[in-house]
């Protein structure tokens, strides 16, 4: 699956598969502030067939509704900080077009390596940061510079792996920023919207992008993403953190698994 080339048909199949990495996706995407592009790559990849650079593709576009819709749930109970949001979105939109510049430009394989990379970090973050619920953060000139540059490598990162940037953002903002986990998650996903929007429309105008894959499993995602910030309230965030952490592992695993697979099929 090159880019350029006409997106596969669907069967049935195909559709039922897309709803239900769409459902999981939302669950993730409200209990740990993220787009859902580090649940929806790998099952795009691993369920249904998608290689490296059409999942990142895709998945960028499906992040969009599930993150407006995980915005909402975070916002109506007041756990979104919007100077924090706005500053974080001005250079993340600008980091999403260079990294849907490089998608195009870095060979699929190096792309499933630097994904697996991605993932790793990620699950190790999940284990550096100690959640806090009572933390309060306010913004100074340094602070805001270091959002900035926060910003922009999101982004960047959001456009070459098809990830909103929650599995950066909200780690950083409790680690690096004292902020509390749940305020953290909020402000995340409404950075995730115009980022996502930025990188979906660079990855059109490649034709890296399914859109009936992306349509069907942002909408089912938006189901269960209120339920997921619901649950975000009641679970323990370190008991959240572990259980986001074997997904994680059990995805870059797979992954790995399927790099090597086709790495021995070429020699």
């Amino acid at each position: 699956m090159s880019v350029g080339a006409a997106p596969p048909r669907h069967d049935t199949g195909r559709i039922l598969a897309f709803i239900a990495i769409g459902l999981v996706t939302g669950l993730f995407a409200g209990l740990f502030g993220v787009g859902g592009g580090a649940v929806i790559v790998p099952l795009l990849v691993l369920a249904a067939g998608f290689d490296q650079r059409f999942a990142s593709g895709t998945s960028l576009a499906a992040i969009v509704p599930t993150s407006v819709v995980g915005t909402i749930a975070y916002a109506l109970r007041g756990q979104v900080d919007l100077l924090v949001a706005v500053i974080l979105i001005v250079m993340a939109v600008i980091g999403a077009q260079i990294g849907a510049w490089l998608l195009h430009r870095i060979p699929v394989a190096v792309l499933r390596w630097v994904f697996i990379a991605f993932l790793v970090t990620v699950i190790i973050g999940l284990f550096v940061v100690i959640p806090s619920r009572d933390a309060q953060f306010t913004v100074t000139a340094g602070a805001a510079v270091g959002l900035a540059v926060t910003g922009l490598v999101t982004g960047m990162l959001s456009g070459l792996l098809g990830i909103g940037g929650g599995s950066v953002i909200v780690p950083v903002l409790m680690l690096g920023f004292g902020t509390s986990d749940l305020v953290a998650k909020g402000t995340s996903l409404l950075v995730i919207v115009p980022t996502a929007l930025s990188g979906t429309i660079a990855n059109l105008r490649r034709h890296n992008v399914d859109l009936v894959a992306a349509g069907l499993v942002g909408v089912a995602a938006c189901l269960t993403t209120p339920l997921g910030s619901w649950i975000a309230v009641l679970v323990d965030p370190e008991v959240g953190d572990i259980l986001f952490a074997l997904f994680l592992i059990f995805s870059a695993t797979r992954m790995a698994m399927k790099a090597l697979a086709s790495r021995r099929a070429k020699v």
